[in-house]
């Protein structure tokens, strides 16, 4: 079995809001951080993103070679859609001293083949490829997010990561099992966010959106319907509809490699996709800073295509 590795410079690949978070915890601590983003190579985002690095006390890298280099540990955190280019870009400029982590929402063969390009160099002996998916938000929890990893190489991964605070537990040594649990898992959760918002938008136009939560928290005690948990799915959506439609669509991907037909997810995805668009379109912020309402944003979308209607 690989003996654990010690971590003392990671690179980030992906600095929006996982990265970010684990980039300023990790910083935090001493370790030298270094990451990339394709926006630092956008005119109009990259000051912004330099900023954020500043702030994270962690070192921006203009390109993706310099980011990774000399890394113990390189963590890749970026969108669903773009996981496998990162591994085919990233693989080709890492060695065997490395560990790639993919904390990625993607399918179990997305996972494999990001593993191929990763531990195959040109013949030679590459990386060490680690599968993590990641179970619960990160907002609020950082390092302490509960992962699981999976692969050849996970349970010495564990270890290592818990030396820099990271709950890490190794599921697997195959990969893809851990991605199945997340992936699986998003079926229920993200149905949830997109079964949330079709009851209760509608219900509020109707006037009956308090009778209906309070028959929900009858049926289902515990949950939090008349509580806070409403306005925590659809904030959700509101924050991350697009990244999560993307997510959904890995879900719907990871059912049909197993011959099960993804009607609910793909479902999902539209429902998230549509209520991102709708929010952008009808310029709605979703301010981290306040508490987030439902019931605003469902009574500032109805305003709008009413609005739409008349003209």
């Amino acid at each position: 079995m690989p003996s654990p590795q010690t971590i003392s410079r990671i690179a980030i690949i992906g600095f929006g809001e996982a990265g970010g978070i684990f980039g300023a915890d990790l910083a935090s601590q001493g370790i030298a951080v270094s990451v990339f983003d394709i926006l630092l190579a956008s005119e109009p985002h990259r000051q912004r993103m330099l900023a954020k690095a500043r702030d994270s006390g962690v070192k921006a890298e203009n390109t993706l070679r310099d980011c990774v280099r000399d890394a113990d540990l390189v963590i890749s955190a970026v969108t669903a859609s773009s996981a496998l280019d990162v591994a085919r870009d990233a693989g080709p400029l890492l060695d065997a001293q490395q560990t790639f982590l993919d904390i990625n929402s993607v399918s179990p063969d997305t996972k494999r083949k990001a593993s191929a390009c990763i531990e195959s160099n040109s013949g030679k002996s590459g990386a060490r490829f680690v599968e993590a998916a990641v179970m619960a938000a990160v907002p609020g929890k950082g390092l302490g997010v509960p992962m699981l990893l999976g692969g050849p190489h996970a349970q010495a991964a564990s270890e290592s990561l818990r030396t820099v605070g990271m709950n890490a537990i190794a599921l697997s040594d195959q990969i893809g099992v851990a991605s199945a649990v997340k992936m699986c898992r998003s079926v229920m959760i993200k149905g949830l966010e997109a079964l949330a918002i079709e009851c209760l938008f509608a219900a509020r136009q109707y006037g009956a959106e308090d009778a209906v939560l309070e028959s929900l928290a009858a049926t289902y005690p515990g949950m939090g319907w008349e509580d806070r948990l409403p306005d925590y799915l659809i904030s959700r959506v509101a924050e991350h509809g697009q990244r999560r439609a993307a997510e959904l669509r890995e879900v719907a991907q990871t059912l049909q490699e197993v011959a099960v037909e993804p009607t609910m997810a793909l479902g999902a995805a539209l429902r998230q996709e549509q209520l991102a668009r709708e929010i952008v379109e009808s310029n709605f912020r979703v301010e981290r800073a306040k508490p987030f309402s439902w019931r605003l944003l469902a009574d500032a979308l109805l305003s709008r295509r009413r609005n739409q209607s008349s003209e």
